[in-house]
């Protein structure tokens, strides 16, 4: 059984409603699995990953238990402008979506869209929060560190590359400064609800490996709940963490990479990626090193960079007790 259903998630000023629409799939006989895409509206791949995922559900009815509700578009205003977050004229308070959940029925426009669809998250037994990097990206899945249950449905997804992430307490100060505590996944899992954030890779555009790859881990998730028949695809797994492995341009100007790392490689302290220079006086302001070992999981594609910026990200390498 499929429905499609119209949502009010806000009002624009002109009283114009925000709406999107939600799907909910099956019997309500089982697990009970939320999922969307394009909380940030550059990243368009989990939307496809929905649609196609949609005539693989209404092709297998018989065999599909429990509830699947998914939101191929959570977030509309920054999805027609094809942008991360939200005009400050919209949300001066709370630009970016994935900063304030489980939201306010009476706070900015973003809190308000994410108190709407809290009310079908927070119902739900796992979460798929599907999201998409830059063009130079790993394809990885991240959950909450320590959590076995999240460790669990990040395996099934299936990407190789799981990043586990702290939260609260356990986080870094840096980490916990940047107010991730807002994050859907963060707080779904702190209301005891396993979540995962896939990252396909690519925005802007839609790629199929990485379409591919969602669909796949979507149809593996919903085997691993029992919400269909079979068991997950194995497929082995790197652990590691994320996001304070990034090493920043010092200056602005061009970055050139000229080293020999590449996505995906093993790196230790002082690997050359390449340089930062000048673009009218041809000084190099910087030699891009890395400065932890760990793997490549990201690079920076534009060449033109300003101070502060991310060049390289490096996975730090954990145990698998985490």
């Amino acid at each position: 059984m499929h429905t499609a259903e119209e949502v009010t998630l806000a009002r624009l000023p002109s009283g114009v409603e925000l709406e999107t629409t939600i799907h909910t799939y099956g019997d309500g006989d089982g697990p009970t699995l939320y999922v969307q895409a394009a909380q940030h509206g550059r990243e368009i791949n989990g939307s496809e990953v929905l649609r196609r995922l949609h005539h693989e559900l209404r092709a297998r009815e018989e065999a599909f238990s429990g509830t699947l509700v998914a939101v191929p578009v959570a977030d509309p205003i920054t999805f027609d402008r094809v942008s991360y977050t939200a005009p400050e004229a919209l949300d001066s308070v709370n630009a970016n979506m994935n900063r304030c959940w489980p939201g306010d029925a009476d706070g900015s426009l973003h809190e308000r869209m994410a108190a709407a669809l809290w009310e079908y998250a927070s119902d739900a037994d796992a979460i798929v929060d599907l999201h998409t990097g830059g063009r130079e990206m790993l394809p990885h899945t991240v959950y909450l560190k320590g959590d076995t249950e999240c460790r669990a449905l990040a395996e099934a997804f299936g990407i190789d590359l799981l990043l586990a992430e702290a939260a609260g307490e356990d986080a870094d100060a840096e980490w916990a400064d940047r107010g991730f505590g807002g994050k859907l996944r963060v707080a779904a899992t702190q209301e005891g609800i396993p979540t995962i954030t896939p990252e396909l890779a690519h925005n802007t555009e839609l790629v199929e490996d990485a379409i591919d790859a969602g669909v796949a881990g979507m149809l593996d998730t919903l085997r691993h709940l029992g919400m269909l028949d079979g068991d997950p695809t194995p497929s082995t797994h790197t652990i590691a963490r994320n996001h304070l492995g990034r090493v920043r341009a010092a200056d602005s100007g061009i970055f050139h990479m000229d080293g020999d790392v590449e996505l995906g490689d093993f790196v230790e302290p002082g690997d050359h990626v390449g340089r930062v220079y000048n673009p009218t006086s041809y000084e190099v302001l910087q030699e891009v090193t890395v400065d932890r070992e760990g793997i490549v999981y990201s690079l920076e594609a534009e060449a033109t960079v300003t101070a502060g910026s991310n060049l390289v990200g490096v996975a730090l390498l954990l145990d698998n007790e985490n």
